[in-house]
């Protein structure tokens, strides 16, 4: 056994598990909280591309939607299986709940060219720019 500092690393461990196990048991779990997807958001002179990070999400569980000008993209990230057998977690640093964003997005935008496509877990969402025609309006003299 390894000493450190006249203290076990084992024993240093086992109160690091105590510390978290405390901070599960607290009533207000994070397992109920709704977490915010990470977006990058890129403008062109034609389109709005929205990219956002998905790993370990199958494609049918994430959910993209919109109402009036506000994007919505959500998914949920369940355990795994492994996590249902008797064990002790050691270390939990993975998010395993439900993200959700809500965009607000410019009226400027066509709504019916929404496209979204993932390229290795990453979500791009692509929406084209209403076009505008030009015309010269001539003033008439009455």
């Amino acid at each position: 056994m390894f000493k450190f500092f006249g203290v076990s690393k084992e024993d240093e461990f086992q109160d690091i598990l105590e510390i978290d196990d405390e901070q599960n048991s607290d009533s207000s779990s994070i397992d109920d909280e709704i977490w915010q997807i990470a977006v990058d958001i890129l403008e062109t002179k034609f389109e709005i591309i929205i990219l956002a990070p998905v790993a370990w999400i199958d494609l049918d569980d994430i959910d993209i939607s919109y109402h009036n000008n506000i994007l919505v993209i959500k998914w949920e990230r369940e355990k795994p299986e492994i996590f249902n057998r008797d064990l002790i977690i050691r270390n939990s640093e993975c998010f395993w709940w439900e993200f959700k964003r809500n965009i607000i997005l410019p009226e400027n935008l066509d709504f019916d060219t929404i496209k979204a496509t993932l390229d290795n877990n990453l979500l791009i969402i692509t929406i084209d720019k209403l076009k505008f025609s030009n015309h010269s309006i001539k003033i008439e003299k009455i």
